[in-house]
């Protein structure tokens, strides 16, 4: 007898999420589209992510070439976004830049698609392809919609990503430096100077060229970086140093 009860509960609770579900489903299908979208709309301001994500699928698939289709697109894509599924948020709003060019939503969808990467883009030691993923995007919302009141923002993610792109290539100057690798160590040296001089790794790349270049007794290419590294950065922290080196090396080179 008891073991019949609990089916008899097993069954009537499946039976009730049956026509629960039926019902729910009846009830949307009975919306209009534009009703449909604002319903969708609330579940993603709900925090109920993962209905909103079928439902805008959903309405995607139902309704292409509707009004409503780039609201759904770009709050599938923001949906996949807050629930932390970067790569495919960044696919979601590509397809909307690529496939409604007109839309109003472009220009969030642009910034968007750049953060997403931004939220991939890991510690400078690892692989940096999403960084500089993220670089091109923010790049390309920046030269798209210049007035745009998030271009402020673009600006110092691109500075945050640049920074981190030059402390790697300066780590690998100093790892091939410790490995007596020194022609690689001034090549990387060199690279940081030249592509990231507006980063903190800039002078710092351009002393641990000039300070290797003095350990090999180059002193001539060492006094010609010195130079250099006076008119860049005159205002670093090492530019005193850099200036009296200088001075005691000119004034060598002068006796000789």
């Amino acid at each position: 007898m008891f073991l019949n009860m609990n089916k008899i509960v097993i069954i009537s609770s499946l039976l009730f999420l049956i026509v629960w579900g039926c019902s729910s489903s009846l009830e949307v299908a009975n919306l209009t589209p534009e009703e449909r979208i604002e319903n969708a709309k609330k579940l993603y301001e709900d925090e109920d992510y993962e209905e909103a994500v079928t439902e805008l699928e959903a309405i995607i698939l139902q309704y292409p070439g509707s009004a409503i289709v780039d609201d759904a697109q770009y709050y599938l894509a923001m949906t996949r976004y807050r629930r932390k599924e970067y790569i495919l948020a960044a696919y979601e709003f590509s397809k909307l830049i690529k496939n409604m060019p007109a839309s109003s939503f472009v220009p969030d969808a642009q910034f968007m698609l750049a953060e997403s990467y931004y939220q991939l883009s890991p510690n400078f030691n690892l692989d940096q392809t999403y960084t500089k993923k993220a670089i091109t995007e923010y790049q390309a919302f920046i030269d798209y919609f210049p007035l745009n009141e998030k271009v402020h923002e673009a600006e110092q993610k691109i500075n945050e990503l640049n920074t981190k792109l030059a402390e790697k290539e300066y780590s690998i100057a100093q790892i091939y430096e410790k490995m007596n690798y020194f022609t690689a160590s001034l090549k990387y040296y060199d690279f940081v100077v030249e592509t990231y001089h507006d980063t903190p790794f800039g002078p710092k790349a351009l002393y641990g060229k000039i300070m290797l270049l003095l350990e090999r007794d180059r002193e001539d290419d060492a006094l010609k970086d010195m130079k250099r590294y006076l008119q860049l950065f005159p205002n670093d922290e090492n530019s005193s140093e850099i200036e009296e080196l200088k001075s005691s090396l000119e004034e060598k080179i002068s006796l000789n």
